[in-house]
């Protein structure tokens, strides 16, 4: 048996054996051509990541941890192997299938907030209901409370710290109550205290919702709060024991 297909199993045999699949990938690679020829990002990678569970990758810079996160949300594609989304599988969808998948299924939190100056927090969270094409201001108005920024909802981006921007993001990430959560570096621009704060409203909120969350991190101290460790080394996958130094 390879180690990855181990690990496959180990992964699976975590989770709870009646919770339906949410994310499964299949012996993925990624490769990108360099100046000097082809550069192997992820190598032969394989998991099983249920509903309702919590899951953090970590590893060194440059190690493709986003570049896995980009793939699992299917907004890359692999250059081998398998991923399924939402019981969707990514390689039989086009471009703008995918889009639509993301925008039924899935939620995003990036570390550096990637709010749009030009609209308030409410009309920043309500995004994501208008390209689905839907109107919900009192959905709006309850996210907007639940990250406690109710009497901030007319502010522009500029007007808010970046502890209140990532909050306008969370907020933003569940207002379509998605089934699956992928988050980026969530608390890579806070300070300690603040992205402390913005952690408990992510893991409040993603217990809250069910919402299955996966997310990529320096800080394993948040990794730490997930049912599930992840490292990537050398593009490949290996579960992490907690407690352990990744």
């Amino acid at each position: 048996m390879s180690s990855n297909v181990h690990w496959s199993l180990l992964i699976d045999s975590l989770s709870p054996r009646s919770a339906p699949v949410a994310i499964a990938v299949d012996q993925v690679g990624k490769s990108v051509q360099g100046p000097e020829g082809e550069v192997h990002i992820l190598d032969n990678i394989s998991m099983t990541v249920h509903e309702g569970t919590s899951v953090a990758i970590v590893g060194a810079s440059g190690s493709g941890k986003t570049t896995l996160l980009g793939l699992l949300a299917g907004l890359d594609v692999p250059s081998q192997g398998r991923i399924t989304l939402a019981g969707s599988d990514l390689g039989a969808l086009d471009e703008e299938a995918r889009a639509q998948l993301r925008a039924r299924e899935v939620g995003f939190v990036f570390q550096s907030f990637h709010l749009l100056p030009s609209l308030t927090a409410a009309e920043n969270v309500a995004l994501p209901l208008e390209l689905a094409g839907r109107e919900d201001p009192a959905r709006v108005d309850a996210v907007l409370a639940a990250v406690g920024l109710a009497h901030r909802a007319r502010h522009y981006p500029r007007q808010l710290s970046g502890g209140e921007q990532q909050r306008v993001a969370l907020a933003r990430a569940f207002v379509t109550r998605p089934r699956i959560l992928f988050a980026d570096e969530p608390t890579g621009s806070l300070d300690q205290a603040t992205g402390q704060q913005v952690s408990d409203l992510l893991f409040g909120m993603n217990a809250d919702s069910a919402t299955t969350l996966v997310l990529v991190t320096h800080d394993l101290r948040l990794a730490q709060r997930c049912q599930h460790i992840f490292q990537i080394d050398g593009g490949r996958l290996q579960p992490v024991a907690h407690g352990a130094h990744a």
